[in-house]
């Protein structure tokens, strides 16, 4: 028994969800940094308070996608996280423009981020649920364009809000301008829409439907054999590794965000002791020894596209963090968080990242026709490629308008990354565990958002604390190594 393919409006309803998350994800893409420096936070300290983020990822979507995977009720198997994800960052964009100080706008952060993930992680197993293997690449090109549109109208709020309907773009010292705000509010209302419209128009496969679908989806790897371990393996080393990074921090004069790598490091590997001390004491069936053990035995394709993965996003969480203030220096010639010039620039970049949104929304549907022709891998090598020579183009660009032409080099990378990895991965995971393994895929994602936010203050500080445009240098050199980290993946995976 087959899959059956789903029409346009069953691709639509599918991901439509993923419209509304992404306006969430940009809005605070765009203007987190604003916020910020708003409340009074300097350049040098943003990749701190940006740490929220990575970290609230990193734990949230292993866990959800293992729970994902074995829920099946009443409302489905993936639509209840898609709900209570959305309910709570709905109450995050609410009140995240209302912080009033920087402790209030770190934990709206943490909870904002915590809450997208809870709604987005299982999205990309859905696609594998409903979808054949050979639809998925069209799937996730479909879901790449919502992602695009999303992004396009949550970087834009503030900006059409200031333009056309003239709210107010500045505000006093400490406080976050009104554009922004209202920007949030209407962002809160169109997530819950989207991802309430996936909930009531889809209806999914029953656990039997999926295992039956597997046995003839072309390609499909069937089942998992992993099993947790009562062996602790490499567990003191992990340890060892992340004492060591805490004493370098004293030693060494490191900034303190790094303390937080070395605890992951240390937590990581005491994670591995108790959950052998678990399944040694016979209660291996619990959530962190399953997670562990599917960690471990990822397949090599899913090893391979990690690597891409870690170096890929690295880059991208660089853009992200830097340029608001790069734009503000170098195109509106400010450092002013709380000037008109510097509000100014930072509604650029909202349009700027429109930008690369909607050059994805369109590329995206590029990505199916592309891929039967030269291959997904090849496909994706070139959109990492084009993003390289988007970030390295920032270094010679000082006229706002041309930095429009580095975003669609962006726009095209920004589509490959939210579509060929996963239409490549979705085919070499065994479907009863889609989630789990997705959940697990976002660890490389996270990571190196964690490492960025953790040592980039530091590298800032240290080697270009008079010209932040060297960050894109940084990020244009991380993209050319997912590259051609990229051409280890099998050339007809």
């Amino acid at each position: 028994m087959e899959k059956p393919r789903q029409g346009f409006w069953g691709l639509w309803n599918t991901s439509f969800g993923f419209f509304g998350i992404q306006i969430g994800f940009a809005l605070q893409n765009a203007n987190v940094s604003r916020i910020f420096q708003s409340l009074g936070t300097a350049e040098k300290d943003l990749a701190f308070l940006w740490i929220a983020a990575p970290l609230t990822g990193l734990l949230v979507q292993p866990v959800i996608g293992h729970y994902s995977d074995r829920t099946w009720g009443r409302f489905g198997r993936r639509r209840p996280y898609f709900l209570a994800g959305a309910v709570l960052a709905t109450l995050a964009l609410m009140g995240m423009p209302n912080a009033g100080g920087l402790l209030g706008a770190a934990m709206l952060l943490w909870l904002l981020d915590a809450s997208l993930n809870v709604s987005m992680e299982p999205f990309r197993a859905f696609v594998g649920d409903m979808l054949p293997s050979r639809q998925r690449t069209a799937g996730y090109a479909f879901q790449t364009g919502f992602i695009g549109a999303g992004a396009v109208l949550g970087s834009l709020a503030p900006m059409v809000l200031t333009d056309v309907f003239h709210v107010a773009n500045v505000a006093g010292p400490g406080e976050v301008p009104p554009s922004v705000r209202y920007g949030f509010y209407i962002g809160a209302a169109a997530l819950f829409g989207a991802v309430l419209w996936t909930v009531l128009t889809t209806r999914e496969y029953s656990p039997e439907q999926i295992a039956a679908f597997a046995e003839s989806d072309e390609g499909q790897v069937a089942h998992s054999d992993a099993v947790p371990s009562d062996r602790i393996g490499t567990a003191p080393l992990w340890i060892v590794a992340g004492a060591l990074v805490v004493a370098g921090v004293g030693l060494l004069g490191l900034d303190k965000p790094v303390y937080l790598l070395g605890g992951g490091l240390i937590a990581f590997g005491l994670a591995r002791i108790l959950s052998a001390a678990l399944v040694r004491s016979g209660r291996g069936a619990n959530a962190l020894s399953q997670i562990l053990a599917d960690l471990a035995a990822m397949p090599a394709t899913m090893k391979r596209l990690a690597l891409v993965q870690f170096f890929t996003w690295s880059a991208l969480f660089i853009m992200w963090i830097y340029t608001t203030p790069i734009v503000a220096a170098r195109v509106f010639h400010t450092t002013d968080a709380s000037s008109a010039a510097f509000n100014e620039g930072a509604n650029w970049v909202g349009v700027l990242f429109a930008v690369y949104s909607g050059v994805a929304t369109l590329w995206a549907f590029a990505l199916p026709w592309l891929a039967r022709a030269i291959g997904r891998r090849n496909t994706h090598v070139v959109g990492l490629l084009c993003g390289a020579a988007g970030f390295a183009s920032f270094l010679m660009i000082r006229d706002a308008w041309w930095l429009l032409g580095a975003m669609v080099f962006v726009g095209i990378a920004w589509a490959s990354i939210l579509t060929m990895p996963y239409a490549i991965l979705s085919a070499a995971l065994p479907a009863e565990k889609l989630g789990i393994y997705m959940g697990l895929f976002n660890i490389f994602i996270v990571l190196p958002q964690l490492i960025v936010s953790s040592i980039m203050g530091a590298v800032v500080s240290h080697f270009f604390p008079g010209d932040l445009v060297w960050a894109m240098a940084i990020a244009a050199g991380v993209m050319g190594l997912a590259a051609l980290a990229m051409l280890r993946v099998a050339k007809d995976a």
